[in-house]
């Protein structure tokens, strides 16, 4: 049997819309599984809560059927691995989204193509937590990284080591070359 939290939160849009729903909330962190399987906490630290928060919106259309909005929104910080230094970094991740429902996958796709706003093909329910989800992996940074690290960045030295000032005094690869072909522009050939 199903924790109550691993439950969906299974919600019938048009009457969410139609009644101006508005509901809240705060799950944890584990159970958006997807979400939490891309973290990369440091050892023995839980995965945050996430803090959520949806409202359902009728809009009257002059000569056609109403739209039906939903406004979500939610926040969580997340641990992620910087790109730079390779170490965890605690990083907030919100999502603010207005979701346009239609009747039709068709209709869905042409509205989307024109409109800023997200618009989806109308289900009969909705799994909000899923929805949620979604849209906070979508809002995660592609290319996680501090401002500035917190430890010293270890770049290789190269294949002899040492520092700049070695590498400075070693002799040009191309000297020799310089050389030959200086020889024969003053030997008149």
């Amino acid at each position: 049997m199903k924790s109550r939290s691993q439950d969906p939160l299974r919600l019938d849009v048009a009457a969410f819309a139609a009644e101006g729903g508005e509901l809240a909330g705060q799950w944890p962190g584990s159970s958006l599984e997807r979400l939490a399987g891309s973290q990369s906490p440091p050892q023995d630290t839980p995965i945050a809560d996430v803090e959520w928060r949806a409202a359902g919106e009728r809009r009257p259309v002059t000569g056609g059927e109403p739209e039906l909005w939903l406004q979500l929104s939610a926040r969580t910080p997340v641990w992620l691995t910087c790109q730079r230094c390779l170490q965890p970094m605690q990083e907030p991740l919100a999502i603010d989204c207005r979701l346009r429902f239609v009747r039709g996958e068709a209709e869905a796709e042409a509205l989307d193509a024109e409109l800023e706003d997200d618009v989806l093909a109308l289900p009969r329910w909705l799994d909000l937590r899923e929805l949620v989800e979604d849209e906070l992996l979508l809002a995660l940074p592609l290319v996680p990284r501090h401002e500035r690290c917190p430890t010293p960045l270890q770049f290789d030295e190269g294949p002899a080591g040492g520092d700049e000032a070695e590498i400075e005094e070693r002799p040009n690869p191309f000297a020799a070359l310089e050389a030959l072909k200086k020889g024969r522009s003053t030997s008149g050939g």
